[in-house]
């Protein structure tokens, strides 16, 4: 019998989820269908209605991306400490009537950085740009990695200082804001986690902060040369990368919970990958 499972955001028809979790079920030889769902923003109760009722018409699961990953953290019966941290899900995984939920971004995000892209993370200078739910998606699997320190900048110093204190303990995290960057030295890794990777801006940061040899990652993806990767590009870094990647590997962390086998992601990121230039 095939399994069913969608993803729901609105608007949805931008999404690229059902043609990778297509790909993913004909490698894995795996027998299930995948929909897009554009869900309901109004009323405030017509999300969960809907999920409800895919779950209690035989659906697996469900990737959720937005507006609403914080309704489906809320309406869910376990989840993660990485969904907990983050306060967002962004996969549900329904069974014995129970909705359990993860959020995949920040692991899907490290593994493009390490597996994909060759940069381990342990011992480096890592920097992330933004304390909204990007970052806080990517925080526990950063600091699992053992980068040598990871700083957090934001705009408004006592966000990222709030979210720096949550993982106290977990690794070497600093909170400042974009102001202090001038004086904090060269970063191994920086990654754009603000609204800047959708809405096309320049995070206000100085091109001191990149190293020639090390990365910029823009979670943006399929967008060519955002506005940070042209400054990381003109401050002389070489290594430039966008979102894809972990596109494609979040969606495989979803598809091994739900399936219980991990597809093979080399073959899709080479399919979705725009080259940047």
């Amino acid at each position: 019998m095939t399994d069913h499972y969608a993803v729901i955001g609105n608007p949805i028809s931008h999404t690229k989820s059902p043609l990778i979790h297509g790909l993913f079920a004909q490698e894995a030889r795996q027998d299930m269908q995948y929909t897009a769902i554009e869900g309901p923003v109004e009323p405030d109760t017509a999300f969960a209605d809907v999920v409800r009722k895919f779950a209690a018409g035989g659906g697996k699961g469900m990737n959720v991306t937005a507006p609403f990953k914080l309704k489906a953290f809320a309406m869910a019966d376990e989840r993660s400490e990485r969904a907990a941290l983050s306060g967002a899900v962004n996969a549900m995984k329904f069974e014995g009537g129970r909705i359990l939920a993860d959020n995949f971004d920040g692991i899907g995000l490290v593994r493009d950085i390490e597996i994909n892209l060759g940069l381990p993370m342990a011992g480096k200078r890592v920097l992330m740009l933004g304390a909204g739910g990007a970052a806080r998606g990517a925080l526990l699997p950063f600091l699992e990695a053992k980068p040598a320190e990871l700083v957090i900048a934001n705009r408004d110093v006592a966000k990222a200082q709030a979210l720096a204190a949550q993982v106290a303990g977990r690794g070497a995290v600093v909170a400042c804001g974009y102001a202090d960057l001038e004086a904090m030295g060269r970063f191994d890794l920086v990654v754009n986690a603000t609204s800047a990777s959708l809405t096309g801006d320049l995070p206000p940061v100085p091109p001191s902060i990149f190293r020639p040899d090390g990365m910029a990652y823009e979670l943006a993806y399929g967008k060519r040369l955002t506005p940070f990767l042209r400054l990381a590009r003109n401050a002389g870094v070489r290594n430039l990368a966008d979102g894809v990647g972990m596109l494609v590997e979040q969606a495989a962390e979803a598809f091994a919970w739900w399936r219980g086998v991990r597809p093979d992601t080399r073959p899709v990121i080479d399919r979705l990958t725009v080259p940047l230039d």
